[in-house]
């Protein structure tokens, strides 16, 4: 059964949870500008590790750790030559942890296509041309590496969203395309949900999500994203913790695993087929979810 189909027709689909975060939990230097790229050079073993604990979690789908290896994040590290490297890499990485992690079962691979600069300050955002050569050059790549899917994620802006979302659709693979709100419910831009939605439906993505978003705000641009797309599938995986300028996050514990999971079934009323965690999140929530939906009616 297909992506596609999965999402509409099948049982809701549980993607993996934090990778930054839990490289940073075990003690993996993460540190600016590379963050979790890192590990795909200092500590390859641990993020199969990693990738392997969310498959034994439950997870359907594990994201690759691409979400730095655009290559104006390399570039800043000195590694622009290895886009390709690097990338590949982290499929095999991921691919790897699925096997290992859970040998009977079919796990998908995602490349993370993310804001080539901060998240969270969508003023960064470079002008069209420099967004349309860096995200149709990392998608490609995904793609050639062997990416099952591409994960248009954590977009604080629309007009990167498009970009991103268009270089994405042209490899051929399916495409989930992922918006990162505020807690007034907006894009960080300060666009609103409907509006994104309304710019990328055109495209034909597979899935439109909601992540990185706090996981008690979440349901709120969700909803608004329910109303703004009633026949697309939708997704959702929040954040808990929070953010700075020098570890990039700081896991605080305020959302334990039951409850996390308890979220996650009101995302499902709201409409999700597809759940899972972003930043903070560990293995221990991705198995609390998955417990919770193979237990739901």
């Amino acid at each position: 059964m297909d992506l596609r189909t999965r999402l509409t027709s099948g049982p809701p689909l549980v993607l993996d949870g934090a990778t930054g975060t839990e490289l940073h939990r075990r003690g993996v230097d993460t540190a600016l500008p590379l963050w979790s790229a890192r590990a795909l050079i200092t500590s390859p073993g641990v993020l199969t590790d990693i990738h392997a604990d969310y498959a034994r979690a439950g997870a359907d789908i594990l994201t690759a750790d691409t979400f730095r290896t655009n290559r104006r994040t390399l570039d800043r590290a000195g590694l622009s030559t290895e886009v390709q490297t690097l990338t590949a890499r982290a499929i095999e990485l991921a691919r790897a942890g699925a096997k290992r992690g859970a040998p009977s079962r079919e796990i998908q691979v995602a490349g993370s296509l993310a804001p080539v600069e901060d998240c969270y300050s969508p003023e960064l955002t470079p002008p069209d041309h420099e967004l349309v050569a860096e995200h149709t050059e990392l998608a490609q790549t995904l793609a050639a590496a062997g990416a099952d899917l591409i994960l248009v994620e954590t977009m604080p802006t629309i007009r990167e969203a498009r970009i991103a979302t268009q270089a994405a659709l042209a490899t051929g693979l399916p495409v989930l395309v992922g918006f990162c709100c505020r807690s007034d419910h907006h894009l960080f831009s300060g666009e609103s949900v409907t509006e994104a939605a309304q710019a990328i439906l055109p495209l034909g993505p597979a899935a439109l999500m909601i992540n990185c978003t706090p996981s008690r705000t979440i349901r709120w641009p969700l909803a608004e994203l329910r109303t703004a797309a009633p026949n697309t599938p939708l997704g959702a995986y929040a954040n808990i913790g929070h953010t700075d300028d020098i570890v990039g996050w700081t896991d605080t514990g305020d959302v334990s695993p039951a409850q996390y999971a308890g979220l996650g079934l009101d995302w499902l009323g709201l409409g999700a087929r597809l759940v899972g965690g972003c930043c903070g999140t560990r293995p221990a929530h991705i198995a609390a979810l998955r417990a919770a939906l193979d237990k739901a009616p």
